[in-house]
């Protein structure tokens, strides 16, 4: 802290060294408070592990421990109540709790620093942070996952079209479309989960860089914050963001499944498509146009995930080419993760509702999941079956449709003999295998959209999530 005249006064951990105080605007720009503030819970934890592992080796008696602990449980609550005065000149969340203890506890507040650097504490107090985030994340991802399969569940047999380069190409059934994003989804949960078990290495006791200088029992601590291990190499410990990298990544990847999810909805609600109509507590008007309903949500759902893609972009920027061990370049991984952060939950908060609120238009989907010769493919298993190859038999439908197309007839709706005309392997049965129905039951593979293949798929991805979520 310094006066008008640039004169070191108290508050700086590190003004011992120096002769004058920084410039004001130095300090503003260096400081890191008005972020980091919200690690303050995962700093009190952290800061009383720590008393305790300085008790344990012999560093503070166990009468210093218990007034650290106080002293601590104090800030806490000041914390929690709203009462607390942050104080911009101690420029994070780390200085202005200790020094908040030791106005509360006294001089044996000073001992808390002991053999520890802010450099291994903020290590701690981001992986503590993003522990927690993680476990929320997972949670709200299972409850998202399960308003998919309620949607899938009511509709087992709603027929729709399937798209390749947004062109019909076969039937599928909807649940089915809608559990490839549970499909998706499932991937996602486990990209958190691996990067929970490198968030889960106790950086603490790595001081600035080579270690502490004390015998701290790093095991014991380790447990007691509920960490795998402690961390193998001091600088590494100190010098790692690799765990905000992926998580940050992880979420991108999420926010990718979340804006083709919002596409395919925004797309259906289309009067071209006409397959689902969202709720009016999702959808916003116009201000010109009266007649307008806009699916805002699931396109604000689709633009958010440029901001998850920036922050991963910043923070993969900001690492780049960073000497070892820290760097206050790191101190710019916070803002993005912290926002990253916020916009997951903000999303994850939306989806669920508004998925639940959606009306498909299921008659629509059913009507267009037979046309423009959508069992076409069917059409050519059906020669292969009878014995034709494959590329033979792919040769003969294409050009049957093409006489579809040039009398405006469905391939069904060709006649026996318009049909033989392109293969004489073709029979009266051949209509059975060009409906929807038949099209959709064909493909009972594991995976497949048939519809017991789809019940199947339905049941045990409820019965797992449900699981997931009495965890």
């Amino acid at each position: 802290m310094t006066g008008p005249g640039g004169t070191p006064g108290p508050g700086k951990p590190w003004g011992g060294r120096f002769s004058t105080g920084a410039d004001p605007s130095a300090e503003a720009f260096t400081a890191s408070l008005s972020f980091d503030r919200r690690l303050w819970p995962h700093d009190i934890r952290g800061s009383v592990a720590w008393a305790r592992a300085l008790e344990r080796a012999g560093l503070i008696d166990g009468a210093e421990r218990a007034a650290i602990e106080r002293g601590l449980e104090s800030v806490r609550i000041e914390l929690e109540g709203g009462r607390f005065t942050f104080r911009q000149e101690l420029e994070d969340v780390h200085m202005n709790i200790e020094r908040r203890l030791i106005e509360l506890a006294g001089p044996v507040g000073g001992k808390l620093h002991t053999g520890r650097s802010r450099n291994d504490q903020i290590a701690l107090d981001e992986r503590l942070y993003l522990r927690e985030v993680l476990a929320e994340v997972d949670g709200a991802l299972a409850a998202l996952q399960s308003a998919l399969l309620g949607q899938a569940e009511k509709h087992r047999d709603a027929a729709m079209p399937g798209y390749t380069h947004l062109q019909r190409a076969q039937p599928v059934l909807l649940p089915h479309h809608l559990l490839a994003y549970v499909s998706m989804l499932d991937r996602d949960r486990e990209r958190f989960a691996d990067c929970g078990r490198r968030v889960n290495v106790l950086p603490l006791g790595s001081a600035a860089l080579a270690g502490a200088a004390f015998p701290v029992d790093r095991e014991v601590l380790a447990r007691e914050l509920g960490f795998a291990a402690p961390s193998a190499n001091s600088l590494d410990a100190v010098a790692d963001r690799d765990y905000v990298l992926e998580f940050l990544g992880a979420a991108a990847v999420f926010g990718m499944h979340c804006s083709r999810l919002a596409a395919d909805l925004t797309l259906w609600a289309t009067a071209e498509f006409g397959f689902v109509e969202f709720a009016d507590a999702f959808s916003t008007g116009s201000s010109i146009m009266p007649q307008k309903k806009n699916p805002d949500v699931a396109e604000i759902i689709r633009g958010k995930t440029g901001r998850l893609y920036g922050n991963l972009v910043a923070v993969l920027t900001v690492m780049k080419g960073l000497p070892l061990t820290y760097n206050s370049d790191m101190q710019e991984d916070k803002e993005p993760l912290f926002d990253t952060v916020d916009t997951l939950e903000a999303m994850l908060r939306v989806l669920p509702p508004m998925l639940e609120s959606l009306t498909f238009r299921t008659d629509r989907m059913r009507e267009a999941a037979g046309a423009f010769y959508s069992t076409a493919t069917d059409l050519a298993d059906y020669l292969v079956r009878k014995g034709l190859p494959f590329r033979e038999a792919h040769e003969v439908v294409g050009r049957a449709v093409r006489e579809g197309i040039s009398k405006g007839k469905e391939l069904g709706d060709l006649s026996l003999d318009e049909l033989r005309r392109f293969s004489p392997l073709i029979g009266t049965d051949v209509y059975d295998a060009l409906t929807v129905e038949a099209s959709l039951r064909a493909r009972s593979v594991m995976g497949g959209t048939a519809p017991d293949a789809v019940a199947r798929a339905i049941d045990a991805a409820k019965a797992r999530i449900a699981r997931d979520l009495r965890r």
